[in-house]
């Protein structure tokens, strides 16, 4: 794979602008987003402190100290796919990435399918991601229990916990709103500086849990148990602990869904989205691997339902865990300010091509902020709806969870198989490819191992199991896959009924750039 610098011409802002132009768009959001928080923007979302913190219960609880060995099995699938996006961030740095991405390589109902249906992935994704604060904040303060009692604190399965959750969820995601609506700017500060303290949080608890390492790393091999009663023996419980690391790795692509506000985009954003899930792969491995090595009783039954907190406080004490967890808690805060923001970057996108509901409102763009407003309000109050359904009803995590993932790894699926079927005709990549970044002869290799891994998962993710959703209520059990075809089917149905101004793109005129050509890439 190779990726080459784009010779300098006139100043990046102009010459991103120019660029912009070429796909029939002209300069609307702010460009001020450099490298680093290109790398934020994936980082944050991906989220270490979050994923880890908020789900390495399921995964140890499911599969015990092996499940670990999850962890690269599905970065190496990711990596595949990210590599592909990475392929993609480059030829087309557009607002949108997967949308976008397929617009340019699928046919049109591809492209609308896959947008429409991240968008709603990206707003169950933030209600699932703001719930976090439950398992975080009354760890570190009773206070933060508003509700229930103080025995519901860090626990989202008692309905004190479940209704808990939900009110400091509220209060993130109207504060994310609110910062999405003010500009792209202040998004960039408190997340670089959410990220940052991310990145040095995970530093030094690595070190602090190798200080207090107790056992060696055979710890590994070692299932617990928890493969006997599974109809395919540990293969079994070894499947469903692999939801937890499904769980974090994704939402890379949101490096690419900010192209238009990165300045040389070309190049920060192919290596942003491979960086993001390198570093989260890294980190979050050793912050695992280091916490079962040192964690005083690797048997304590509360590794299983409060998982990461308690193993830190145990092992770290009280005043290092705490602070530990505030960390966490600031993670959270950037993670979901991240994913609402490529909620709101994805409806724009789509709407300013005309094909979603109330286009024109939808892709207006404040002139003071620069941010489009409407739906930052948009999927701001449709978290907040998510959020209130599944109030006082603790199972319905888990279906929320699952079905955020879910509703991500098929609009992957919708970019990665047509890009395995254009290299197989000879079409990918294109001859006018350009100096960036691209995998050269092991494309079609990677390219097969994204698409496969990217079914299997699938698969794996919508599987009704009563080891992941129980099985006394058969809605619960069929929660995730209902919740999934529901989707699909509403978007189909209201791509049919519109199909003669959805199905291709329509760039409004007041979208497009004075000198628009009279053909596009693409």
């Amino acid at each position: 794979m190779t990726t080459q610098e784009i010779p300098a011409g006139g100043g990046p802002a102009a010459d991103d602008s120019s660029e912009l132009e070429k796909f029939g768009y002209r300069q609307e959001l702010e460009r001020s987003l450099g490298s680093f928080s290109s790398f934020a923007a994936g980082f944050s979302y991906i989220s270490i402190l979050t994923g880890v913190f908020q789900l390495f219960f399921f995964g140890f609880g499911s599969g015990g100290p092996a499940f670990i060995w999850t962890w690269p099995l599905v970065f190496i699938g990711q990596f595949a796919v990210a590599l592909c996006f990475a392929e993609l961030a480059g030829q087309f740095p557009l607002a949108g990435s997967v949308y976008q991405w397929a617009k340019q390589i699928a046919k049109p109902v591809t492209s609308w399918l896959a947008g429409w249906i991240m968008i709603i992935g990206a707003i169950v994704t933030a209600a699932a991601v703001a719930v976090a604060y439950q398992i975080i904040l009354p760890q570190v303060s009773t206070a933060f229990q508003i509700v229930g009692s103080d025995s519901d604190a860090g626990l989202t399965s008692t309905p004190g916990g479940a209704q808990n959750a939900i009110i400091l969820a509220l209060v993130l995601v109207v504060f994310a709103t609110i910062v999405n609506i003010i500009g792209v700017k202040l998004m960039a500060k408190i997340n670089n500086f959410g990220v940052a303290v991310e990145l040095g949080a995970s530093i030094l608890l690595v070190i602090a849990l190798a200080i207090h390492i107790k056992r060696g790393p055979g710890l590994v091999f070692d299932t617990h148990g928890t493969g006997n009663g599974q109809s395919w023996g540990y293969l079994g419980a070894f499947l469903v602990a692999s939801l937890m690391s499904a769980y974090v790795f994704y939402g890379f692509d949101t490096a690419g869904s900010l192209a238009e506000e990165t300045t040389q985009p070309r190049r920060h954003a192919p290596r942003a989205i491979l960086r993001a899930l390198t570093a989260a792969f890294v980190v979050g491995g050793l912050i695992m691997l280091f916490g079962m090595m040192a964690v005083g009783n690797l048997d304590a039954q509360e590794l299983s339902t409060s998982g990461m907190p308690y193993l830190l406080k145990s092992t770290l004490g009280e005043g290092l865990g705490d602070a530990f967890l505030i960390c966490s808690a600031i993670a959270i805060t950037v993670c979901c300010l991240a994913v609402q923001t490529a909620a709101i970057r994805m409806t724009w996108a789509m709407a300013r091509d005309g094909r979603l509901p109330f286009s024109r409102a939808m892709a207006k763009v404040s002139p003071r902020s620069k941010t489009p407003v409407l739906p930052a309000l948009l999927t701001g109050g449709l978290t907040i709806v998510v959020l209130l359904i599944n109030l006082g009803n603790q199972r319905a995590f888990f279906i929320l969870t699952s079905t955020a993932i879910i509703l991500f790894y098929i609009p992957y699926l919708m970019v990665t198989g047509p890009m395995l079927v254009r290299r197989l005709r000879g079409h990918w990549p294109r001859p006018e490819h350009g100096p960036y970044f691209k995998l050269g002869r092991w494309g079609t290799l990677v390219n097969l191992v994204a698409v496969l891994y990217g079914a299997a998962m699938t698969i794996n993710l919508i599987w009704p199991r009563a080891e992941v959703y129980g099985a006394d209520h058969w809605y619960f059990q069929w929660g995730a896959l209902i919740v999934t075809g529901l989707i699909a089917a509403v978007g189909a149905t209201m791509l049919y009924v519109r199909r003669r101004t959805w199905g291709s793109a329509h760039t409004s005129p007041e979208h497009m750039p004075d000198n628009a050509p009279d053909s596009l890439p693409g």
